[in-house]
């Protein structure tokens, strides 16, 4: 019987844009720069890479991104695969490839991603021009600006489209506007408050030590967008620091407004023995899951809990025969706090745990660059795991609303088990099975509020709420808050179990709830 062979990851390279970069790459070229450094780092000629994976791209569309990467840095012969949507996909990816190449399906592996959002704002502005390459979308689009929006609904509409993956919300949270995250992850935020108990302005507090001590993290990165760490009071609302759907602030906001490429080579033992790649440059994915909460956050039995992420990570530390423990730093998904402290809730680090719990700083301070931030992540840990070999990493990658999950782990050590085909599908059902049913469209009577978001204009002004709750039956719903709501003092009151009547609009397709009186 074959042995299986064991994965090894031997380059990694990180760049991030001038901000005033003149000319301005493109994502494919952003890509190119990073991948080079990674060849480099692993002293690969591009030539032997028969695999290259593209992660998802927002920030432009291209007929063959892969293909034109491909053709850049002189693998052109190499299979081309271009990931889904996911802030998970980058550590998906690696768990992917550490399996085939265990099983011999491919040899030498490029993973990369890039967004180039910073400069499409420039350009929308008028402050620069792009000359990217445009594809027949991209022309139809006209000579005015393109829009992130537009990108981002166009990638989503197109992989819907497919049909491998089901639409991020069902047929009754489509009608309340929650499609964006800013707008989905305060709902988290909230639960998270009610669970612990803490009042507002406690809670806002613990929001701040969480952002403040993220900025310091990536204040110490060199390819951090953000270089400058947070000492004031991050979670108020200020001039320069307006609510965009509270409680969360424009600084507590993952930043997509960044032009940031990440790159990984992945081989064999054997592959790296032959290429004479230093074992000190060896980093082994030790272990590796891949699982997703309840699709539809409504349908979920608890808003603020994570059990893809629990049980993915007992399976990977499983497989590197490791426990929790054993764990020397991590990096957990943080594109808003509630993200970062779902994880670690869900992990049982507790609030004092002495270890580092992010290695760049996170996504609103280090940047956020779409899919791929996680793959900067774990050119992170290549880094830190060189220079201090016995240490042992996790990453948590994160996709949609606390939705999809992946996690990897890490080491210099080979992992206790090998990387094989495995069937998590029963321990997927498990976690399906406690599915609720779907939301009630229409809704009347009593209402309990278990969480909720209130949405801001460019303004700072409150312009709507939208609540999840359960009706007297146990039955969810959600509601958007009475138009006559007054939004401001709402904004400083905690509604978490609050009540008050819901009924359904028939004109506006949706439910309205009308708190009663505090």
């Amino acid at each position: 019987m074959k042995i299986p062979e064991r994965p090894v990851l031997v380059g990694a390279g990180q760049f991030t844009q001038q901000k005033k970069a003149i000319p301005a790459l493109d994502p494919v070229g952003l890509m190119a720069v990073c991948s080079q450094s990674a060849m480099a780092d692993a002293g690969v000629d591009p030539a032997l890479i028969d695999t290259i994976c593209v992660i998802n791209i927002f920030s432009w569309v291209y007929d063959d991104p892969c293909g034109s990467l491909a053709e850049m840095i002189g693998a052109a012969s190499a299979k081309k695969i271009y990931g889904p949507i996911g802030g998970n996909t980058p550590q998906m990816m690696v768990n992917r490839f550490a399996r085939e190449i265990a099983a011999g399906k491919c040899k030498t592996v490029l993973i990369t991603g890039a967004e180039a959002v910073y400069s499409l704002a420039r350009a929308a502005k008028g402050h620069t021009v792009l000359d990217w390459p445009k594809n027949d979308f991209i022309k139809a689009l006209g000579d005015g600006p393109v829009t992130f929006d537009a990108l981002l609904r166009y990638g989503y509409e197109f992989e819907i489209a497919g049909g491998e993956t089901p639409p991020s919300l069902n047929g009754v949270e489509s009608a309340y506007d929650i499609f964006l995250p800013q707008y989905m992850y305060p709902i988290f935020e909230t639960a998270l408050r009610a669970s612990s108990r803490r009042s507002p302005r406690q809670h806002r507090e613990h929001m701040n030590r969480v952002c403040r001590y993220l900025s310091r993290i990536a204040a110490q990165n060199p390819y951090a967008w953000s270089k400058e760490p947070l000492n004031g009071d991050v979670a108020s609302a200020g001039p320069d620091n307006r609510y965009i759907g509270y409680p969360y602030t424009k600084l507590m906001n993952a930043n997509i407004n960044v032009d940031q490429s990440a790159a990984v080579i992945m081989t064999s033992e054997s592959a790296a023995i032959k290429l004479g790649i230093p074992r000190s440059q060896w980093v082994y994915p030790m272990g590796g899951a891949d699982l997703s909460n309840i699709w539809h956050v409504s349908q979920r039995p608890c808003l603020h809990d994570s059990p893809a992420i629990t049980e993915g990570a007992r399976i990977a530390l499983e497989q590197a025969g490791l426990t929790l423990d054993d764990i020397d730093i991590f990096d957990l998904y943080s594109c808003f706090p509630s993200a970062f402290e779902i994880a670690r809730q869900a992990l049982g680090i507790s609030e004092d745990d002495g270890r580092d719990l992010s290695l760049t700083g996170g996504l609103p301070y280090f940047g956020g660059p779409g899919n791929n931030y996680s793959l900067h992540a774990i050119a992170e840990v290549v880094k830190r795991l060189r220079s201090s070999a016995g240490l042992k990493a996790m990453v948590t990658a994160n996709g949609w609303y606390n939705t999809k999950h992946s996690i990897g782990v890490y080491g210099c050590s080979a992992p206790a088990n090998p990387w094989e085909e495995r069937d998590d599908s029963s321990v997927q059902a498990g976690i399906d099975r406690l599915a609720l049913p779907g939301p009630v469209e229409r809704a009347e009577g009593e209402f309990t509020v278990e969480a909720y978001v209130i949405r801001h204009l460019h303004d700072g002004r409150p312009e709507g709420g939208t609540v999840i709750g359960t009706l007297p039956d146990g039955s969810r719903a959600l509601a958007d808050l009475d138009p006559s709501s007054d939004l401001k003092y709402l904004r400083e009151q905690a509604l978490e179990g609050r009540t008050g009547k819901i009924s359904f609009d028939a004109a506006a397709g949706r439910n309205f709830l009308r708190l009663k009186k505090f």
